[in-house]
């Protein structure tokens, strides 16, 4: 079973005890809700392995305890299994946030390290209804299985719901998770972001759960700063144009913190990890 290893003790600069590393926009699936619009056509954006490199660094001198490696499909991008490495080397928790629809044989090898966990989406019990949000045939099975040897392998694993389409199997895909063993599994709405945003409308901070900014933050590939995945359209800088400390200690940061409308509930999850399943500690503490 792996665990958590013990976070930096340091106080994290503006609270921030967990940061979103979007390091891909690349994925294999073109799930209908995908907040970041990711596709097998997408790119890894404009942040180079150096970049991702100094972020990961930075955060652990900053005092953050966990990063997030997420996309699109983080494992898509060639480094990625370097910048865990990097992490855990600082003594930070890394979770990598997958869709579980390819696992090389060698990657068991990281995801069973101490100090890393998964985070997965899961949408269904009924295989084309899964299928037909991923936008790719046999996802459901890829997943499913994937899901199954991590929990046999005892790798911590975390999954997360969307609802998104009218009588969606969400029930059956809670009991089905928890019948292979999953033991954190949450549900959420789908946040109209990316793919799942009407027409022509404007993005718009009360679709967040409110828990953007306090206690989390994101990078996303491009390097632009934000509160976290899903608010990815109100950035407050770019760490490739200004140090990650001086952004998250800066006005643009502290403005934006002040516009997030405060929660209205507990954390949910969102497809990508706005909340659960990326379920970070700044989510979940007592996790």
């Amino acid at each position: 079973m792996t665990t958590l290893i013990e976070p930096p003790t340091r106080k994290p600069v503006a609270g921030i005890n967990s940061l979103e590393l979007e390091i891909t926009g690349k994925c294999q699936l073109t799930c209908t809700h995908c907040l970041s619009e990711s596709s097998p056509q997408a790119s890894h954006g404009m942040m180079t392995p150096a970049d991702w490199h100094a972020v990961i660094t930075a955060a652990a001198a900053l005092g953050i305890r966990t990063i997030q490696l997420i996309g699109g499909e983080p494992t898509v991008h060639p480094h990625w299994r370097e910048f865990t490495e990097l992490g855990l080397s600082l003594g930070l928790h890394v979770e990598i946030y997958s869709n579980l629809f390819h696992v090389a044989p060698d990657w068991w090898d990281v995801f069973t390290r101490e100090g890393v966990t998964l985070g997965t989406s899961y949408y269904s019990d009924d295989p084309a209804e899964h299928d037909k949000i991923t936008g790719r045939e046999g996802s459901y099975v890829r997943t499913r299985c994937h899901i199954r040897e991590a929990v046999n392998r005892g790798v911590t694993i975390r999954a997360g719901i969307v609802d998104i389409l009218p009588g969606q199997r969400v029930a059956e895909a809670r009991t089905e998770l928890e019948s292979m063993g999953v033991q954190h599994i949450n549900t959420d709405r789908v946040r109209a972001v990316g793919r799942a945003a009407l027409p022509g409308a404007k993005p718009t901070l009360d679709e967040m759960c409110g828990r953007c900014t306090r206690g989390r933050a994101a990078i996303l590939p491009n390097g632009d700063l934000a509160g976290c995945v899903l608010s990815r359209d109100f950035p407050a800088g770019n760490v490739r144009e200004t140090s990650l400390a001086d952004l998250l200690g800066g006005t643009a940061w502290a403005e934006l913190s002040a516009s997030v409308p405060t929660p209205r509930a507990a954390c949910t999850p969102d497809d990508s990890g706005d909340c659960d399943p990326a379920n970070t500690e700044a989510c979940d503490p007592a996790y």
